[in-house]
């Protein structure tokens, strides 16, 4: 728009122009481009890939250029996209923009070059060029750093007139991606795990976002991630295509390519569309809270039960987010009766999911006639049952080893436990009663994975009584309590009775887990400690008769 015939007969003949591929750029190109630049008005710039052909010439205005989109099938940890951008400054640019930059790391070019215009005669002054720099194995965020401990992502080469740009291109950036290699081999033997940035975008207080976010790191700990960096955006409102908005979400993907991420992280639901948008700008793998939970669960699910459960909730997950487009939807494009290739990959890859997820909630249902069928016989043969609940990590499977001297797995992590565990307890009055071990509760659970481990999550409907465990030692104990109560009710479990209980009193001062006991009316125990498990075990022991009596009493009204 607004150029002249001779003009775009002049842009269309950068084409046909070839780059020595040794060379950034050579003095008769740079003329051409700043003269036609300076003639416009407007910002000129070429793409140029490893051979020296011109793949790309973009008008812009008098402040920017905007790139085309590229392919990135050629991306990789260790490698750039192969083309190198020129471009012209025609308003006295001190140097690389923002812009410039952002392009850079983002669209990973090899070099980003911007050529002055001289105002008055239109030729080319000096060359101001710069390149990323690969993230060092040695440092401890994996990225370059100063000596100050700042993280270095580009390298400005020194402002030359084209002419004297002494620098072998091709060997340049050859040297650079082998190092980058090299470095990611390294950061491969000495840890394994995917390092990972997490991101945290609220509309809340600050104070909540931190709370969030160390949960989310322990969430990612305990998933066998590497956590690089963890960021936190403050907004009055969350931004309904990226959530984090254009320029945060760049900077965020700018930081993770510094420090040689795998992945962004999110603290909370990404919507099919938010993801498509930062897939869209970035080829790191991009995981939401859900996704991360979902991924814990399917690693610690042992038994078949658990292992349908996760899968379910996971493929219920995954169907409202497949995408497709282009060709794939020509369908969806067609003329009269909608002619196309036939049913598009994407519409078999629907049909699948939900032919399996089908299959996998018929194979809960026989799951739960199964549990309905241990539950009668437990009733016929009249044993109390007592579940234990609490958030994750408040050591559920720790207090059922004590009490019942079993050895089920308990681990300090998010989640040690998924698949849910039944044993006896003989009471001290010669009472015996069945306890359950059940998966533990978090902030914002996953309404898939709730509704996925209904099965499992039946076992507490027919409890006598839920012991409510709580980590006496949490900094959260308040928004913890609060979670599992809500959850709780969301499950319809409010009716049956509830124990609450403090654990881990061991690590919490004498004086604070008074004051606490008195404000819960909790029972403090420390599970690994079983001198401290007489009151609760007393306690449980007087409400199962007491429940009793109840029962009799009612027996014999009705009788």
């Amino acid at each position: 728009m607004g150029l002249k015939a001779n003009q775009l007969r002049r842009l269309e003949k950068m084409y046909q122009r070839r780059i020595p591929p040794t060379e950034i750029v050579t003095p008769e190109f740079a003329r051409q481009l700043t003269e036609i630049s300076h003639e416009v008005g407007r910002q000129i710039g070429v793409l140029v890939d490893r051979k020296g052909h011109v793949t790309d010439v973009v008008v812009g205005d008098a402040t920017k250029i905007v790139l085309p989109a590229q392919d990135r099938s050629r991306l990789g940890h260790s490698r750039f996209n192969g083309l190198r951008c020129l471009h012209t400054h025609i308003r006295g640019e001190k140097g690389l923009t923002r812009d410039d930059l952002t392009d850079l790391a983002l669209l990973r070019l090899d070099l980003m070059a911007a050529i002055d215009v001289d105002p008055s005669t239109g030729l080319p002054g000096v060359v101001r060029a710069a390149h990323l720099l690969p993230a060092k194995a040695a440092h401890g965020n994996g990225a370059a750093g100063d000596e100050n401990g700042e993280v270095e992502t580009f390298r400005f080469l020194d402002p030359r007139l084209p002419g004297h740009l002494d620098i072998d291109f091709i060997e340049l950036i050859t040297s650079l991606e082998e190092e980058m290699a090299r470095n990611r081999g390294a950061r491969r033997a000495s840890d394994n795990r995917d390092r990972a940035i997490l991101v945290g975008v609220t509309t809340a207080t600050m104070a909540e976002a931190r709370d969030s976010m160390d949960e989310l790191r322990e969430l990612a700990i305990s998933g066998g991630l590497a956590v690089l960096d963890e960021i936190i955006q403050r907004r009055p409102t969350l931004d309904p295509k990226t959530l984090a908005g254009k320029g945060k979400l760049d900077d965020i993907i700018i930081r993770s390519l510094q420090l040689g991420a795998d992945m962004i992280v999110f603290d909370r639901e990404l919507s099919p569309a938010q993801v498509r948008a930062i897939n869209e700008a970035t080829d790191l793998k991009i995981l939401d809270r859900s996704q991360l939970i979902l991924d814990i669960f399917a690693q610690r699910a042992q038994t078949a039960e658990g292992r349908i459960q996760v899968e379910l909730a996971q493929l219920k997950y995954l169907l409202p987010r497949l995408t497709g487009s282009g060709a794939e939807m020509s369908r969806l494009m067609g003329g009269i009766g909608g002619r196309g290739p036939g049913e598009t990959k994407l519409e078999v890859d629907r049909r699948r999911v939900r032919d399996r997820i089908a299959l996998l909630e018929d194979k809960l249902k026989h799951v739960r006639e199964s549990r309905h069928q241990r539950r009668a016989q437990r009733v016929r043969r009249d044993m109390p049952v007592v579940s234990i609940v609490g958030y994750t990590n408040a050591g559920k499977s720790t207090l059922l080893n004590a009490l019942t001297n079993s050895r089920v797995a308990a681990e300090q992590r998010m989640f040690a436990t998924l698949d849910p565990t039944s044993r006896r307890l003989r009471l001290p009055q010669d009472q015996e009663i069945i306890i359950n071990d059940t998966v533990g509760f978090i902030r914002d659970l996953p309404k898939d994975l709730l509704a996925a481990f209904k099965a499992t999550l039946e076992e507490m409907e027919q409890s006598d009584l839920l012991i409510h465990l709580v980590d006496a030692s949490s900094p959260q104990i308040e928004n913890q309590i609060a979670s599992v109560n809500r959850i709780l009710g969301e499950l319809q479990l409010d009716a049956i009775p509830r124990l609450l209980v403090f654990n881990k009193m061991d690590l919490v001062e004498l004086e604070e887990l008074e004051n606490r006991r008195r404000v819960y009316n909790a029972i403090p125990v420390s599970a690994i400690d079983c001198s401290t498990l007489g009151a609760l075990v007393n306690e449980i022991s007087q409400r199962m008769v007491a429940e009793k009596a109840t029962e009799a009493a009612y027996e014999v009204v009705e009788a």
